[in-house]
């Protein structure tokens, strides 16, 4: 998909977010002087479309200086100041940069659910298509299907994936993909993590164990910890951003299902109050739907 394909795609798949929040905005503001009023008005417009207490109030902040600054006076002036806005507070592009010639390890965790075991199968399929070589580890021992729908994604990529018998230690999948791909020469190592967030003890030891297995195995080869987060539980994402955060030191998220949200809003308020930078949005089904975030391509296609 070319990137004019891809910006409609992102605009579509934002539709059920810019449709619920545009005509609500432009009820607010049409026909209406710029006042407190409006301001508190437009906070808890922002506020039930999920952005977050915290990621408004700021928003609102900075709308407020704006206005001063440009000396703006009416409410229908307000919506590009606020993409403006959205695009500036989201900070610069951040993508998923490997090293040239050497094991680059990305270390994919999130709940059960969210479509972690898919997005690392569209992740091998991307870096394939690039001549990479790719190898998969199913460090989710915990559910059968977890590596079963893992080993069909490689398939289909013709990546090969390290899998131990379900119940077994996820560190040892670990170790033994690690020396695989020492072996093999691979590029890119994609290791998938279970989710029990609802026994966080026994995930951190497992994750825990996990990392230290690769910085003694593979020192430096770590690149990435990404979360995958599921759009659509709006601000369950949120605050699985925040447990994960306390488990284990987030690098990015990987923010799925936005095509099938009207919470694209949670966006806004995991950058805001979690400081970890979105690097890739999934807008679709296809390897080719999950795509780097850019902050000016989602504010233009949630308020144009």
């Amino acid at each position: 998909m070319d990137i004019i394909g891809f910006l409609h795609k992102l605009a579509d798949s934002l539709a059920k977010t810019r449709h619920g929040f545009l005509a609500k905005l432009d009820a607010v503001v049409t026909g209406r002087k710029i006042d407190d009023s409006l301001y508190e008005e437009l906070e808890e417009l922002l506020i039930l479309h999920d952005v977050g207490a915290v990621a408004s109030a700021k928003l609102i902040s900075e709308l407020r200086r704006l206005v001063r600054e440009r000396k703006v006076l009416v409410g229908q002036e307000l919506r590009p100041l606020l993409q403006e806005i959205i695009a500036k507070r989201l900070g610069e592009r951040s993508e998923i940069a490997l090293q040239a010639g050497n094991l680059n390890i990305m270390l994919i965790v999130g709940v059960n659910g969210v479509g972690k075991t898919t997005t690392i199968g569209k992740l091998a399929q991307h870096y394939r298509e690039q001549g990479l070589k790719v190898m998969c580890a199913a460090g989710d021992t915990f559910r059968a299907a977890a590596a079963q729908q893992l080993e069909i994604w490689g398939e289909r990529a013709g990546v090969p994936v390290i899998a131990h018998a379900i119940g077994g230690d996820p560190a040892a999948v670990v170790y033994d993909a690690l020396h695989s791909a020492r072996a093999k020469q691979v590029d890119v190592l994609l290791i998938d993590t279970a989710g029990r967030l609802h026994n966080k003890a026994n995930l951190m030891q497992e994750l825990g164990k996990m990392r230290r297995i690769i910085e003694r195995e593979a020192h430096g080869a770590l690149r990435e910890v990404l979360l995958v987060v599921d759009a659509t539980t709006g601000q369950n994402a949120l605050s699985q951003t925040k447990e994960f955060a306390e488990i284990v030191p987030l690098t990015g998220i990987i923010l799925t299902k936005l095509d099938g949200t009207a919470k694209g809003g949670i966006v806004l308020a995991i950058k805001e109050e979690q400081r970890v930078p979105i690097k890739l949005i999934g807008v679709g089904e296809k390897a080719g739907d999950l795509r780097p975030f850019d902050p000016v391509e989602f504010a233009a296609a949630l308020l144009a």
